[in-house]
């Protein structure tokens, strides 16, 4: 099975774990990051997200995870992108985020894709060892 054919089948769940993550971000623009310390809300967040995500392609026993958590990674990336591109005007009255800056951007997408990468290769031993 190609790489395509895996990331549609399963676009489904690569939207849905893409979209989880966005209580990241949310959290940060309401200022309950601020009550737990940013640093280490952040820290915390991306390891409670990044267990959810092993979990959950655990329990759906995906045969490829390590593709399907990159795309999961990508479509944060875009979300969190999208989110920035609405919620900075409203908030702080501009455009700010990484759609002002185009290496920003690129940056974005290489972070998260490595991001589900790192947590793709976790899932895959996991299942290994499963097996």
């Amino acid at each position: 099975m190609s790489t395509k054919d895996i990331l549609k089948e399963n676009k489904l769940l690569i939207i849905g774990l893409g979209a989880l993550a966005l209580v990241r971000p949310v959290m940060k623009m309401t200022g309950v990051m601020d009550l737990i310390g940013q640093q280490f809300g952040s820290i915390l967040m991306t390891i409670l997200i990044s267990l959810a995500w092993l979990v959950i392609v655990w329990a759906k026993r995906v045969t490829h995870p390590v593709a399907i958590l990159v795309g999961a990674g990508l479509s944060y990336a875009l979300f969190a992108i999208l989110l920035s591109g609405i919620a900075s005007p409203i908030i702080d009255g501009k455009l700010q985020g990484p759609l002002t800056n185009p290496l920003a951007l690129v940056s974005v997408f290489v972070t998260n894709a490595i991001w589900g990468l790192l947590v793709g290769f976790i899932a895959k031993a996991f299942n290994r060892k499963g097996s």
